[in-house]
């Protein structure tokens, strides 16, 4: 299996996990027929994540700048209620504003997911620095702060 195919597959399954916990948690308000439904719906997220996204993205850019980013929020609601609406009765969101909470829940799912698969753009380090050898405890070696 080739590197891209499984990183895909991957995603994939992280993104139907993350959408399965969002069904669960907002059980009633989203929605799916067939488990087949949950599946392709998540791919069909997929797709407009990667292909309508960015343009919506640069397109609220002001909006994004001036909500220092929480505007992505409705960006993936739109993205979300865009599924129910492609899909109709085999994946439903009953508003927008639980197709916002839903965004929220998978975007809180899939962010430590992909972390910690690697699957994902996300990257987490963490770096820890020895200090100089001839460095003393609360010798004056430390950070110098200018006033």
């Amino acid at each position: 299996m080739s590197p891209g195919f499984r990183k895909f597959i991957q995603s994939w399954l992280i993104n139907t996990l993350a959408v399965l916990v969002a069904v669960v948690v907002v059980r009633g308000h989203i929605r799916y027929a067939t488990p087949v439904d949950l599946f392709v719906a998540s791919l069909l997220l997929g797709v407009l994540n990667a292909f309508i996204r960015p343009i919506m993205l640069l397109l609220a850019l002001p909006l994004l700048i001036f909500t220092l980013g929480l505007f992505t929020l409705v960006i993936n609601a739109v993205l979300l209620y865009m599924v129910n609406w492609i899909m109709g009765d085999r994946f439903e969101v009953d508003s927008f504003g639980w197709a916002l909470l839903g965004s929220l829940i998978i975007s809180v799912i899939s962010l430590p997911l992909n972390i910690m698969t690697g699957a994902g753009n996300a990257r987490l380090t963490v770096r820890r620095h020895q200090p100089p050898p001839d460095s003393k405890p609360g010798g004056g070696n430390g950070p110098v702060i200018d006033v």
